[in-house]
């Protein structure tokens, strides 16, 4: 059975120049898969992500390989490229390795975080509330993205922020598929892990941090069932 063809109308994020244009084509499609414009299954045809983006079959054979070793895209001899789809065992365990960097960044920033540092984080969640509000997910992915990664920083341990950083994409690919069901209460458990991390309480910003991401990986798991791309007519 043959794929859906691609829609124009999903690409959010133009090909850039003058940066190398593979980079472009790269970060284009894996914009894209992380936040599941090209679902888990969608057959990549070369030719069409060529017409699509405005560009030669080169730079999207090397975005495609790139994005394979890195486990975004399966390439099937015989079939083509794929959009990788996750086993609930992966899911377990990227999830389990976030909440331990997650959990520990919390405690440590709740020492670390100045006045200043507690205010930015309040602005990122009132900006993740407002776009709560008026419906744009993807400002809400980037927000909570951009929470998260503050907290890394301010665990003021480089290496627990650098590895942080290194999950913290495929991470907003399992997020993506619930920020919708997360919703508000999500940024009602942000709204806690701030005020602890604000009074210095370092273990109760562990135990909420954990608790936050505990949740998420249930509700993953929950959908990850119909984690699927779309069949065509």
């Amino acid at each position: 059975m043959s794929s859906p063809r691609l829609d124009k109308g999903l690409l959010t994020t133009p090909v850039q120049r003058p940066v190398p244009l593979r980079e472009s084509v790269y970060e284009a499609l894996l914009d894209l898969i992380v936040r599941r414009r090209l679902p888990p299954g969608q057959h990549l045809v070369e030719n069409d992500l060529a017409d699509w983006l405005g560009v030669s079959r080169q730079p999207v054979r090397e975005a495609l390989q790139r994005l394979s070793n890195e486990g975004w895209v399966d390439l099937r001899p015989g079939y083509g490229a794929f959009v990788h789809q996750a086993s609930e065992s992966e899911a377990e365990q990227l999830l389990a390795v976030r909440a331990l960097l997650e959990t520990e960044s919390a405690r440590l920033a709740a020492g670390n975080a100045t006045a200043a540092d507690v205010e930015q984080l309040r602005e990122l969640r009132r900006a993740g509330v407002a776009a709560l509000e008026r419906g744009d997910f993807d400002a809400v992915l980037d927000s909570n993205a951009d929470l998260h990664r503050l907290i890394s920083e301010l665990s003021g341990n480089q290496v627990l922020a650098d590895l942080a950083a290194q999950v913290a994409r495929r991470v907003s690919w399992y997020h993506a598929l619930v920020v919708r069901d997360r919703g508000a209460e999500s940024w009602e458990e942000h709204a806690r892990i701030i005020e602890a991390i604000a009074e210095g309480d370092h273990e109760c910003a562990a135990r909420l941090m954990r608790e936050h991401t505990d949740a998420t990986r249930r509700v993953y798991l929950e959908h990850a069932g119909t984690d699927t791309a779309p069949e065509s007519e």
